[in-house]
């Protein structure tokens, strides 16, 4: 029964608590149990773990249950002042200081514990909002990217998680009502409430106190992304997560609420189902498993990355490519030489002009998927890309496999065939020899910058957003109920 420091420490001041209710020294529980009273004072003061006889030892002899002596809470508010002193005391931003550390005593005062516990969360908060850079979120991304990979982009953790709380929300078939989605809320002790004042820098708001979920208008276009905000606000809770202390930590939880929304409006045991009948089939198609759970395109090709290596034994890729050709979301794990820069993010680079990433904004109908086989250093892939636009402008999604695998989908006659050596500039970054000759030193363009290359990402204690707007929202809404 291994237990951690903060575990100790709670420990500790349990046993002294009860040794304090029934009158006893240290020296005379410490000969109850048959251990020297210096060695209880450590046990005592969190310096010692008790092997589980010497516990089961001290509870008998203070009469209470192990359970209750092993419990996670301090015993009283003093303890609880303490325990949170001596963890904020062992905090790193605190060793790092240099300054010594304070051990309560008799007299000390619960005043001045809260004082000092002041200091320490100011402190803390100060920290949790400091400004990351652009470099800092750039490596972020790629370490997560990269564990991903090696978990094959599938949570079955997750995956089982979801898969209890729509069945027990009554779903069984088809794509996730907003009724089923509701009835999850309020499993969880939530009410779904639809307002038109949310702050611009968040996308719902949760209170916590009061149990409601705040989203945007129930009459906006697009059901697939109001009942993924309701989850992502859901799963917050649902995977017990704490705010945030780094900037890659809020990234793995955006993953995580992310993934959990994916799994609750595409069923594991569903979707596996209605994958596994296609590639039968061999008519694989992310626009029929679109359709089939009523989400967007991007939505069903993500989910197919979940899914398509655990339970179809296949590798792929997908990407977001934007309409002037830069990656704004990447996975891969089929060895497709994605663009990185030198710290290996892909975020923002420029995706091969000869990829069907690219080609497919040039193809003349856009309502159904452009299939394309490229042939890139790596060898040749066979990829499906789906146009659309947003008020950012043009994207496409894009699911694609190595050539070996093309034969599970629709789309694989395609005759559409290009060849792409990149990174070798030579194949679509540098000009043809002619034109360079001719226009070099001679061009002058305004570049259009994009001004995240040089800002900084926004603070507070979820980046970008605006603590003080959300507050005041929050303190609207419960005086207006109140009313």
């Amino acid at each position: 029964m291994k237990q951690r420091g903060s575990d100790l420490t709670t420990l500790g001041h349990r046993i002294r608590h009860f040794r304090g209710e029934r009158g006893l020294t240290l020296d005379q529980l410490g000969e109850r149990v048959g251990i020297a009273g210096s060695q209880l004072s450590l046990i005592e003061n969190g310096k010692r773990e008790a092997r589980v006889g010497t516990l089961q030892a001290i509870a008998g002899a203070l009469d209470v249950d192990l359970t209750a002596l092993l419990a996670t809470e301090a015993p009283n508010t003093r303890a609880a002042l303490e325990i949170e002193l001596a963890k904020a005391q062992r905090n790193p931003l605190y060793v790092a200081l240099g300054l010594p550390t304070v051990k309560p005593t008799r007299g000390t005062t619960d005043e001045t514990l809260e004082a000092m516990l002041g200091l320490h969360r100011e402190l803390a908060r100060r920290a949790s909002e400091a400004i990351a850079t652009p470099e800092e979120a750039r490596r972020a991304n790629t370490e997560l990217r990269e564990r991903m990979r090696e978990r094959q982009n599938h949570l079955p953790e997750i995956e089982q998680l979801a898969e209890d709380r729509v069945k027990a929300a009554g779903h069984r078939v088809g794509a996730l009502t907003h009724r089923e989605v509701s009835v999850m809320a309020e499993q969880l002790g939530f009410q779904l409430i639809y307002v038109n004042d949310l702050p611009d820098s968040t996308r719902s708001i949760t209170d916590i106190a009061n149990g409601r979920i705040y989203l945007p208008p129930a009459s906006i276009p697009g059901g697939h992304g109001l009942r993924s905000m309701a989850l992502q606000a859901m799963a917050h809770r649902i995977l017990g997560h704490e705010r945030p202390a780094s900037y890659a930590e809020f990234l793995q939880q955006r993953l995580e609420i992310n993934y959990f929304a994916a799994c609750c409006l595409m069923p594991q045991e569903a979707s596996v189902a209605f994958l596994q009948a296609a590639k039968k089939e061999k008519r694989l198609a992310i626009e029929d498993f679109r359709d089939a759970f009523g989400v967007t395109h991007e939505a069903a090709a993500l989910r197919f990355t979940n899914l398509g290596t655990a339970h179809l034994d296949m590798t792929m890729h997908f990407l977001r490519v934007n309409g002037d050709g830069a990656l704004l979301k990447g996975y891969e794990n089929d060895d497709i030489p994605l663009p990185t820069d030198v710290t290996g993010s892909i975020e923002g680079q420029w995706v091969c002009k000869k990829w069907s990433a690219r080609n497919a904004f040039t193809h003349t109908n856009r309502t159904t998927e452009f299939y394309q086989y490229t042939d890139t250093p790596a060898g040749t892939y066979w990829c499906a890309t789906q146009t659309g636009r947003s008020d950012d402008g043009e994207y496409s999604i894009t699911l694609g496999v190595p050539f070996s695998e093309a034969k599970w989908f629709r789309g694989r006659e395609t005759t559409v065939r290009a060849v792409s050596t990149c990174p070798d500039e030579s194949c679509c970054r540098r000009a043809p020899s002619e034109l360079a000759d001719r226009w070099a030193g001679q061009a002058w363009p305004s570049a259009r910058l994009h001004a995240q290359i040089l800002s900084p990402l926004p603070s507070g204690t979820f980046p970008g957003v605006d603590d003080a707007a959300v507050y005041s929202f929050l303190e609207a809404h419960a005086v207006d109920r109140e009313a």
